[in-house]
């Protein structure tokens, strides 16, 4: 990578963490800082546009949008963490159940993974939320449950790098506990990578949240949600298209906060040195 392009990694994984720690702050503080009650409407101030009383107007139940959008962050966006919490500590068990399972145990978790990621994931996912019914719990598991192969996938190439290197081997043969030598040798390796991986499956993540609740198989009304609230203003597009506002920029900047950040740590761990890993 040219010198050139370094300042650039720098200042895109500094601005995609300061939009997280931004948008981690409305998410935390949504209900404190919500100018009106999210789920308290005024029927004769329907639809109305942007004004300084509701800077994002008001829906078809005249609520405010602005204060449905900040509650609806901590809703979106906690779920998403959350399923990316499940989706990484699925695929860090199942990619080390190959890396360090033998040959046998390598094979089964290869065939698993490819009958699972054969699949459309988010086929599968509206398969499962059918299934389940509809629901913040069904949304989380079922897209824990068709995200999780991709990601096993990349951990176990991941680790059976890592676990190969020399200086892996050498701990392990001084005798060194097996939990010590992921923590110390093993993990520092794949750690960033991984983090990077995350980092852009969070923003698919969100949008699939949202992308289910627009369907009507996720969090249901009156629940300010972001998917939620686009599928409530769709049939104002034309005659109120303020209700899209919200819920889009905040999918937007979310999303574009975890591909920022995703980018700069790509790019830094391109600029490590060999024995950095």
């Amino acid at each position: 990578m040219t010198e050139a392009s370094r300042p650039a990694s720098g200042r895109a994984f500094a601005v995609g963490a300061a939009m997280l720690i931004a948008i981690a702050f409305v998410t935390l503080l949504g209900p404190r800082i919500a100018p009106h009650d999210p789920l308290e409407g005024d029927i004769e101030r329907r639809l109305e546009s942007p004004s300084w009383e509701f800077p994002l107007g008001t829906d078809r139940l005249g609520r405010c949008q602005l204060s449905r959008t900040l509650v609806g962050a901590r809703t979106s966006l906690g779920l998403a963490l959350l399923t990316s919490v499940i989706v990484s500590a699925i695929a860090l068990a199942v990619g080390a159940a190959g890396a360090f399972g033998g040959r046998l145990a390598d094979r089964v978790v290869s065939r698993v993974i490819d009958v699972f990621i054969s699949f459309p994931s988010f086929v599968l996912a509206l398969a499962l939320v059918g299934v389940m019914g509809p629901s913040a719990l069904a949304m989380v598991w079922a897209i824990a449950w068709t995200w999780w192969p991709a990601e096993a996938r990349v951990a176990r190439s991941l680790l059976h790098t890592a676990r190969h290197r020399d200086f892996v081997d050498a701990a392990a043969l001084a005798g060194v506990h097996p939990a010590r030598v992921l923590y110390r040798h093993v993990w520092p390796q794949i750690g960033p990578a991984f983090a990077v991986r995350i980092s852009l499956e969070m923003g698919s993540i969100v949008v699939a949240f949202s992308t289910l609740s627009f369907l009507g198989l996720g969090l249901q009304p009156p629940n300010p949600e972001w998917g939620v609230m686009l599928n409530e203003a769709r049939p104002f597009v034309s005659t109120a298209p303020h209700l899209l506002l919200g819920p889009g920029l905040a999918l937007i900047l979310s999303v574009l906060s975890c591909n920022l950040l995703a980018e700069g740590l790509r790019e830094r761990l391109d600029v490590r040195q060999a024995h950095g890993w």
